[in-house]
């Protein structure tokens, strides 16, 4: 590490002294622990994640008992979070932690970015504050200060600017202390160096920053190119027969996979298929609630319409009958729903 890294690493650590966090759930915690903080925290904010994290661990003190639990159960204490692919891939890696790791967390880069959900960053992470390693990360929050201080060009998208950034990361690191190194860069970008009004005057690394000098902070990082989100629409289901409703529960991949919903077509003119092909019967298509509720993902809005559909009998049979489940409605806290889903439940509860 040449002079000028040094001192970087030295401010960073000088501050993190005074100011860094050092009191969080998860820290000076074994791999595990570690481990799920890191995946919750991923597009996540500490202070949301806390309740979860301390929820999860009661229910899943260990990697045994999460590789032994059910997905519905590990989906139903991690619904609100979102991102819920990264709940299904620490459910993988627990079971493969267990049967090829002997229940041991791996203490090698390679072996840890080859599980399920974790990688380059998160699995330096996992390494320096579970096990005192040095690797760099790459958090939102460390690009933030590194493409300030250093005026990284193009946005984080673009290849070129990420190699940069892992280059930048790597010099700055330091080979001992990484652990509160790595914690005091994501507190500066979390407390500090914050996407808007950064709070130049009181950074430890203002002498460095290029943006700060130059007074070019609002440039830097750079964002990608402003695109109109799309806009989808789509016509749930809800067969109810007396206190009971029929959920579905989604493929595994894809938008909320593995959580329970409820069934889903195109257009009102698609209801009477869908009964005849999974519940061999027809029915009149019920009360239709239109635009019930709007959802925003990352990168589209979702119009949800509801269709209410009273049935006198249940079907005799339901094709693919491994995916549907009749439930009491009271019992419906007891399955993993998308966030929509539930305030769809409330809204016709109330």
């Amino acid at each position: 590490m040449d002079a000028s890294a040094a001192s970087f690493a030295t401010r960073v650590l000088g501050w993190y002294q005074r100011y860094g966090r050092r009191s969080l759930p998860w820290q000076r915690q074994n791999a595990y622990r570690v481990w799920l903080s890191e995946i919750m925290l991923q597009q996540t904010q500490v202070a949301t994640v806390i309740p979860y994290y301390q929820n999860f661990i009661t229910r899943f003190p260990n990697i045994k008992s999460l590789a032994e639990a059910s997905i519905d159960d590990v989906l139903q204490h991690w619904q609100g979070l979102g991102y819920y692919a990264r709940a299904r891939n620490l459910h993988k890696t627990a079971q493969i932690i267990r049967d090829r790791h002997g229940g041991r967390f791996p203490r090698t880069i390679d072996a840890v970015e080859a599980l399920p959900g974790i990688g380059r960053s998160t699995a330096g992470a996992i390494l320096s504050f579970a096990f005192a390693q040095s690797w760099p990360i790459l958090d939102g929050n460390v690009k933030r200060v590194l493409a300030r201080c250093f005026r990284v060009q193009g946005w984080y998208g673009q290849s070129a600017t990420m190699q940069q950034l892992w280059y930048l990361s790597e010099s700055v690191t330091p080979g001992e202390n990484t652990a509160d190194f790595n914690q005091a860069m994501m507190d500066i970008g979390s407390m500090v160096c914050v996407k808007s009004r950064p709070k130049c005057e009181i950074c430890p690394l203002k002498k460095f920053c290029g943006s700060y000098i130059h007074h070019s902070q609002a440039l830097f990082p750079q964002k990608k190119p402003v695109k109109a989100k799309p806009h989808k629409t789509t016509l749930m289901l809800l067969h109810r027969h007396g206190e009971q409703v029929l959920l579905w529960r989604r493929p595994p991949s894809g938008i909320w996979g593995g959580l329970w919903s409820l069934p889903e077509v195109d257009d009102e003119d698609a209801i009477k298929l869908w009964q005849q092909s999974f519940l061999s019967m027809s029915h009149p298509p019920g009360t239709i609630q239109e635009n019930a509720i709007r959802h925003q993902f990352t990168h589209y809005s979702l119009d949800i319409s509801i269709a209410i559909i009273e049935l006198e009998r249940l079907p005799r049979k339901i094709s693919d009958s491994d995916n549907y489940l009749w439930v009491d409605i009271d019992a419906l806290e007891n399955h993993g729903l998308p966030t929509p889903v539930r305030k769809l439940f409330a809204s016709l509860q109330e």
